[in-house]
This record gives structure tokens, C-alpha cells and sequence, in this order.
């Protein structure tokens, strides 16, 4: 995965002007105030369209769609990669997918309702995850979910009411790195793969030929 700062800037600065616009919108009728959440919304987006994610896969809770669907769809929509949301079987899908759009954003997900556990098998070498810990076997998750070894990131949400850590689950393996942030209830962010964003940088030097002529 190659980091693009274009495709980074483009899906921060999108997300960060629909927490600008949405934030106190009371025109759209399906709960935006719980939605947009500029807590780490932008980062998110950011991290994930600057990575050029190709597959994107998101596990919610019984909550439904949440300010991480929101960054991952604009990372989608600027990149073109393919995001699916997977959502609990309770939840109403016309209702996520009119939430989705009052921020023209319904084209750039992929809703689909479920087992997270059974759906999360049908996806090889997933490039982006984004788990919510609210989601009852989230630790299961944890343990079969298929992610791209040569470079892949994968963010856990509210981790502070059930100590989760994905990092633990996979620290025997190489290239792999964890670190926690107190945003919201907490967020983990593990990366598999030495991503390119992150691989040192090798300096060239220009060859110079000189060439001397004789009288």
C-alpha cells in the first residue's frame, strides 16, 4: 500500500467540512448529532485514503452506523475502494441507509446485515477494519478476521469498558504495531505490514560522469 498525501488531505478536509456543516443540523431527521463526532473522524478518513485502502470492512454494534462509518465512507468515496458496513441483524436498513445520505454518502457503502462473525469469512485480505467493541463477540472477531499481512490497519473502538486489544491477539506475529489513544472510549490502532508511509526512506545519489578531452 503506497501513501497517497493527496488522497489523505482530500478525505480529511471532506470530513472535517461535514462536522463543520452537520454538527447542529436539524434538517436531517435521523439522529445526526450522534453521528458526526469530530473526534477522530478526520484522522480516520485520512488514515485510510491516504493508505489507498482497496477493501474496507467495518463491524458495528447494535448502535448501528457511528462516526467511523462516516470517515470511511468519504475515504471510499475519494478513492474508490470498496467499503463494506457490516451491520447488526436487528438494525433497520432503510433507516442507516437514509442516515447515510444526508451526507451523500449512500453510494460509498455497502450495507449488509448479519452475523459479523459469518460475514466477516466472505472477506479476503481486508486493507482497512474497523471494529466496535460494543459488538458482543468482538473477540471472536479478533481472532478470524482476514487481514492483508504485507500492509493493513485495523481500528478498535471503545476498548475501555471491555480492555480489548486486537494487538495482543496477533503481537506473536512480525511487522506489527499497536498504540491506544482516550479518544472517545478509547480507540486502538494496529498496523500489520511495514506500510510504505512508514518504511525509511533509502537517499539516492546521482551519479556523475566526468569526462575529460584532450587537445
Amino acid at each position: 500500500m503506497k501513501w497517497s498525501p493527496q488522497d489523505a488531505m482530500q478525505a480529511y478536509l471532506h470530513t472535517l467540512q461535514l462536522c463543520k456543516t452537520h454538527s447542529n443540523d436539524e434538517d436531517c431527521p435521523l439522529g445526526t448529532r450522534t453521528i458526526i463526532q469530530p473526534q477522530c473522524m478526520e484522522f480516520i478518513s485520512a488514515l485510510a485514503a491516504g493508505n489507498q485502502a482497496k477493501l474496507m470492512v467495518q463491524v458495528t454494534s447494535h448502535q448501528g452506523i457511528n462516526p467511523s462509518t462516516i470517515a470511511l465512507a468519504v475515504a471510499a468515496k475519494h478513492t474508490k475502494a470498496r467499503f463494506v458496513c457490516i451491520l447488526h441483524q436487528l438494525q433497520d436498513l432503510e433507516n442507516c441507509r437514509a442516515q447515510l445520505s444526508c451526507y451523500d454518502l449512500e453510494d460509498a457503502v455497502e450495507l449488509v446485515q448479519g452475523n459479523p462473525c459469518e460475514v466477516i469469512m466472505e472477506f479476503k485480505d481486508i486493507d482497512f477494519a474497523a471494529i466496535d467493541c460494543k459488538f458482543e463477540d468482538f473477540l471472536r472477531l479478533f481472532e478470524i478476521i482476514d487481514v492483508n499481512l504485507r500492509g493493513s490497519i485495523v481500528v478498535v473502538s471503545n476498548i475501555l469498558e471491555w480492555r480489548a486489544s486486537f494487538g495482543e491477539v496477533i503481537k506473536g506475529r512480525t511487522g506489527v504495531e499497536c498504540v491506544t489513544r482516550s479518544i472517545g472510549e478509547g480507540i486502538e490502532l494496529t498496523r500489520i505490514g511495514l506500510m510504505s508511509c512508514c518504511r525509511p526512506q533509502k537517499k539516492r545519489f546521482k551519479r556523475f560522469h566526468v569526462i575529460t578531452f584532450e587537445d
